[in-house]
């Protein structure tokens, strides 16, 4: 005989789940009394914030494909986390999320805390679910691990009632996960999608999503660069793709350059593969008309609900990603759009040349640096700001390297992300880019980091304003500045305190030996870096956004 509890954590354990986040609640005592026996196989990680949590349990997902797991309790402790709900649901990243509910002779009263699970997260999540019997425990779990994987992949919230948790049942705990082999396209889809890019003058290669396989994104590749094809990242997602390959062309995203708006908007033929059509990476719903594109599109993906959501593709495929791109790589495609290529690939490596900042650290000197020594298999997060233009724009990602970076535009996502980063493989070097803003919304799980043994170097960006916000005041109420500026602590001080190591960059000359000191230590780091308020974009200064502003006024 086995609790609920027991039950639950045994059967996680079966399916390959090793880390587990979240911050204890008397709704769950029963989980955690079970992921007591499983320390090393099962790890309970101890965050300080359910949003943190929530954060680090999706960016497991992002990294790993395999669920992000959370534990949390009822009311106060599940509405913190939906923030990391939200996140991987746009981020297509497969989740479980385990929330401690009232018992079930309690339902409907309106108990402590208690709240519908399926009302609130219904849209939010893949699936909402509540396990009322505990001997159901195993059969709605293993549910739970293949709607979050399968198809778009995504989160799925599972309400737990404390009593089903501690009810003992001779249910016997799953054995193993499922193999679930990515759908695969008829020889008819490949056949039409081949003699659809054949007929095509500018086409281009449109793909998204977390689910990539290394061998995956090498077909991908071999087949674009056998084709000659130019390939764009939709927003975030640049990492699923070698962006040192001659055929990759830049992100859609916020801030789309004009060379990827071009290779979009005036494509012939857009082959998306593995994308939901977002706002950001279609420049709001502009670059391609809806519902019926004047570019002949193709749209592949492993669920038939995303074929056809927004965009009516002329030929609609559903396939796993890795799948297709391994079959269509066994047969390459040849025309006449080779300068088309060649034009979108210069626009992108020019876009790496910047001038001088007007700011006491130079961030465009501290990414040509970052780019000279940070390892092949970096792992970069961002959390959401005017910041994150630094790791999404002017970072080329080999092969190898990683981007934990939130689709949804979440502040706070970066510290949270770096640290399940780290606990996923302790031996990669990790950085954060955080505004000082973005830090602040999470910087208190840099207790969790110290204690959990993770080790990321975050650089804060520290401009004293929220840099978003601020901008769209100067482009649309010049001179008239409202809530957007910050009296922040001493960072540096407050990364040691958590035991970090922690230092104040005052100048671009300075920061190459702090980085050094930051890699070569031990406890992980905490960079404060000097940034001037003028430097908000990379391109145009504050004065300059105030002064358009007030010209166009005029």
């Amino acid at each position: 005989m086995r609790s609920g509890g027991q039950l639950l954590v045994e059967s996680l354990v079966a399916l390959g789940a090793t880390k587990s986040f979240g911050v204890p609640g008397e709704s769950f005592l029963a989980v955690l009394d079970a992921l007591h026996d499983t320390k090393g196989r099962l790890d309970f990680i101890n965050c300080r914030n359910e949003g943190g949590a929530g954060f680090m349990a999706a960016a497991w997902g992002k990294l790993t494909g395999q669920p992000g797991i959370a534990f949390v309790t009822r009311g106060p402790g599940v509405t913190n986390a939906s923030i990391g709900v939200h996140t991987a649901m746009q981020d297509s990243a497969p989740m479980l999320l385990f929330v401690g509910q009232v018992g079930t002779d309690m339902k409907g009263r309106e108990a402590f805390q208690e709240i519908d699970y399926r009302a609130v997260f219904g849209t939010m999540a893949k699936w909402a679910v509540e396990i009322d019997q505990v001997a159901r425990i195993p059969e709605i779990l293993a549910r739970a691990w293949k709607t979050a994987t399968i198809g778009r992949p995504g989160p799925v919230v599972i309400a737990l009632p404390e009593d089903m948790l501690t009810a003992l049942t001779d249910a016997a705990p799953l054995t193993h996960a499922p193999e679930m082999p990515e759908p695969e396209a008829s020889a008819a889809a490949l056949a039409k999608t081949r003699a659809t890019l054949t007929a095509a003058k500018r086409p281009v290669i449109l793909y998204g999503g977390c689910n990539w396989t290394p061998a995956g994104r090498a077909a991908l590749q071999r087949f674009a660069e056998s084709s000659d094809i130019p390939v764009v990242s939709v927003f975030r997602y640049l990492d699923q793709y070698d962006n040192t390959s001659p055929t990759f062309c830049g992100e859609a995203g916020v801030g789309m350059v004009p060379s990827v708006r071009k290779l979009i908007g005036q494509a012939d033929v857009i082959l998306a593969i593995n994308n939901r059509f977002g706002e950001n990476s279609t420049d709001g719903y502009t670059l391609i008309d809806v519902p019926m594109p004047k570019q002949r599109l193709i749209h592949v993906h492993g669920s038939d609900l995303e074929i056809g959501k927004i965009y009516q593709p002329e030929l609609g495929i559903q396939a796993g990603p890795n799948a297709f791109a391994k079959a269509l790589a066994e047969t390459p495609v040849a025309g006449g759009w080779g300068a088309w290529r060649v034009e979108g690939r210069a626009a992108y490596e020019k876009g790496f040349d910047l001038p001088d900042l007007p700011s006491p650290v130079d961030m465009g000197r501290v990414m040509a640096h970052l780019r000279a020594v940070l390892p092949e298999d970096v792992i970069l997060a961002n959390g959401a700001g005017n910041f994150a233009v630094w790791p999404n724009k002017f970072f080329a990602f080999g092969p190898k390297a990683r981007l934990l970076a939130p689709q949804s535009g979440a502040m706070g996502y970066g510290v949270p992300a770096a640290i399940a980063a780290k606990l996923a493989d302790p031996s990669r070097t990790v950085v954060c880019f955080a505004g000082d803003g973005d830090f602040q919304m999470t910087s208190q799980e840099l207790a969790t980091a110290a204690q959990a043994g993770a080790q990321p170097i975050i650089l804060i960006l520290n401009n004293g304003i929220y840099g978003t916000i601020r901008a769209h005041q100067e482009r649309h109420y010049p001179t008239r500045v409202s809530g957007t500026d910050m009296a922040n602590p001493d960072f540096a001080a407050l990364a040691r305190a958590y035991g970090f190591h922690g230092e104040r960059v005052e100048a671009t000359a300075d920061f190459a030996a702090a980085f050094a000191r930051a890699l070569a230590s031990k406890t992980g780091a905490v960079l404060d870096l000097n940034i001037s308020a003028e430097a908000l974009t990379p391109r145009q200064s504050l004065s300059q956004m105030r002064a358009a502003a007030l010209a166009a006024k005029e």
